[in-house]
């Protein structure tokens, strides 16, 4: 999990959260509204690893990281790299912990 907390703070969580934009017109006369709400992809980080590894970034990782193990759904707009982080970190983590509690049992039995 440690691994996935680092690789998400500096390469999974985008720069800005996304900000959806609702656009639309309206027609006076036939009384016709519509609207359009759109989500721009989220922004890869760029920088110095420095600039990346904050306390904030640290927060929302780790919540990230938690909510995709235990929760299994994450809610978050993630970069690229950032979704297939997750989607191994989902497979992979359980199947480690897994490992960790059959090795913790063989040691306990003897």
């Amino acid at each position: 999990m440690i691994v996935t907390l680092a690789v998400m703070m500096l390469w999974g969580l985008p720069t800005h959260a996304p900000k959806a934009e609702t656009t639309g017109r309206q027609v006076a006369a036939g009384q016709t509204l519509a609207l359009t709400t759109d989500a721009p992809d989220p922004v890869n980080p760029t920088g110095p690893w420095g600039k990346r590894v904050t306390t904030e970034r640290f927060e929302k990782a780790l919540r990230v990281v938690i909510n995709s193990v235990i929760f299994r759904s994450s809610g978050q707009d993630l970069t690229t790299a950032g979704t297939y982080t997750e989607m191994t970190s989902r497979l992979a983590e359980p199947v480690l912990l897994g490992l960790a509690v059959l090795a913790m049992r063989s040691r306990v039995k003897r």
